[in-house]
């Protein structure tokens, strides 16, 4: 059947066919149909089966004929049926539609229990760069939808310097109920806290929990009294474990010692605990020294909590942080482990007394080879500790784990640290380029580019090694690792003796 035909089928079965043939053949219009027949399809807008009226609107928008949809889409924008809504709305944004009259379906439709609408409705007012019935994009804020609530998010962005907008915003950070509040103070720039101080310090006490945490991390850069007072008021009576592990930190931040109390008594709270520990660390008096030390070995409190205890103790420093974080090592759970680990990096940055130096690099070394789970965090507490460069040799050569002999390897460039022997360690830099692991061949290359730059002595077997180099920077399937050998092609050029 030929085009002229379809049509003229499509014609007297839109006139005089059944619901199911009216609607096919409105749609075939929309498909082959040409301007003229926009306009034949406008007066079918009022069809008594929604069937029909939805294909009318799908049939407008392909047609592309912008007078005819406006004619008739605000009202199918009304329609009863969400089905034709939705299709009149998607129609009147593929048309272009402009004018009061759409920016008010639009709006209209922003309240529609249909969430696809919903989206409809704010892709509709950003097509036209309006937005719209701002109280309601805002209260959209808080949609239960992601796709509704980040749409609204992204137009009040779009538009936050009109006044509207701003205050509407503002009013929903102080007054808004739930998600509407917590995603309006995101929108609000840091140096509006102090204009929102009141309506934060009441939101401590918020019936929501995301608002009391929202507005408590908006709380964490305001040096007040007031603010200090509030925050630790809060904390004494807060029973979400979520929010009281958020209100233990700012005021910790600050060495306030109130926090001292009420996070002994969190510490043995899943959620809250790690957050309890770290607050202790920060305060940092002999009272919250005490209850760490008692907590790293108390196997009844959570794995979390003794782990980030053991950070603490780290990040405190105090006289005995040493003694108390090598044995947990070896402890049974993995996440104390990973927090003595930390602790110990941080004793190791800050600078260990010169007694401490050689236990810590046995005991790091030892628990590199030994726990496959802390392998970089341990390699990273082990930078710079010169005292482990003579058991990281034998790690090299004897380890059968890629991993650990990555780490190993990283540890003998002498970016980070040196020693006598250092000299010595070229044969191993040279026979790691040959190793079946990725991983290795990047750190060998990297540490014999920083050796050669560092020694300035050329290999025996140059032209060797250079062809090796090639190969890699040529071949090796990692960006990072074609770099570093070009790194060490340079660097052995610049170990060539000069021409006489």
């Amino acid at each position: 059947m030929g085009s002229e035909q379809q049509i003229a089928f499509f014609l007297r079965e839109l006139k005089d066919g059944d619901t199911w043939r009216r609607a096919a053949a409105a749609k075939g219009l929309g498909r082959v149909g040409r301007d003229e027949h926009a306009w034949l399809l406008a007066g079918s807008a009022d069809d008594r089966a929604p069937e029909v009226r939805e294909a009318v609107a799908a049939g407008l928008g392909r047609l592309g004929v912008a007078e005819a949809g406006r004619t008739v889409l605000p009202a199918l924008m009304r329609d009863d049926d969400p089905w034709v809504r939705r299709r009149a709305s998607r129609a009147a944004i593929r048309l272009g539609l402009d004018g009061p009259p759409f920016v008010d379906a639009f709006s209209r439709l922003l309240r529609d229990p249909d969430h696809h609408l919903r989206v409809n409705a704010l892709d509709g007012l950003a097509a036209l760069g309006v937005p719209g019935d701002v109280s309601r994009v805002v209260a959209l804020l808080g949609d239960p939808e992601s796709a509704v609530w980040g749409r609204a998010r992204s137009l009040l962005y779009r538009f936050r310097d009109d006044p509207a907008v701003s205050a509407e915003v503002v009013l929903t950070a102080e007054r808004g109920d739930g998600e509407a509040r917590v995603r309006a103070l995101d929108l609000l720039p840091r140096h509006w806290t102090e204009r929102l101080l009141d309506s934060l310090l009441t939101g401590l006490h918020d019936q929501s929990a995301e608002v009391r945490i929202a507005v408590a991390g908006r709380l964490a850069d305001v040096a007040h009294a007031r603010t200090s007072d509030a925050l630790a008021t809060a904390l004494e009576t807060e029973r979400d474990a979520h929010v009281a592990a958020c209100f233990l930190r700012r005021p910790a931040r600050r060495g306030d010692e109130r926090v001292t109390d009420a996070a002994t008594r969190r510490l043995d709270d899943a959620v809250a605990g790690p957050s309890a520990a770290c607050a202790l660390g920060a305060v940092a008096t002999r009272a919250a020294a005490g209850v760490l030390r008692r907590a790293v070995t108390d196997s009844a409190l959570p794995g979390r909590t003794r782990a980030a205890a053991a950070k603490a103790i780290g990040q405190a420093g105090r006289w005995d942080a040493v003694r108390l974080l090598l044995p947990l090592l070896d402890d049974p759970d993995g996440h104390v482990r990973a927090g003595a680990v930390d602790g110990l990096d941080t004793l190791v940055e800050e600078g260990l007394r010169p007694w401490e130096r050689r236990p810590v690099a046995r005991a790091l070394v030892a628990h590199l080879v030994a726990d496959p789970n802390t392998t970089w965090q341990t390699h990273n507490a082990l930078v710079g500790l010169a005292e482990a460069l003579p058991a990281l040799r034998q790690v090299v050569d004897r380890t059968p784990s890629p991993d650990v002999r990555a780490a190993a390897l990283s540890l003998l460039d002498t970016d980070n640290a040196t020693d006598e022997h250092t000299g010595q360690d070229l044969p191993r830099f040279v026979h790691a380029l040959h190793d079946p692991d990725e991983t290795v061949r990047h750190h060998a290359a990297q540490g014999l580019a920083h050796w050669l730059a560092a020694t300035g002595r050329p290999p025996q077997d140059e032209d060797r090694l250079r062809a090796r180099l090639a190969a890699i920077a040529a071949e090796s399937p990692r960006e990072g690792t074609r770099a570093a050998a070009g790194e060490a092609l340079r660097a052995l050029e610049g170990c060539r003796p000069s021409p006489p």
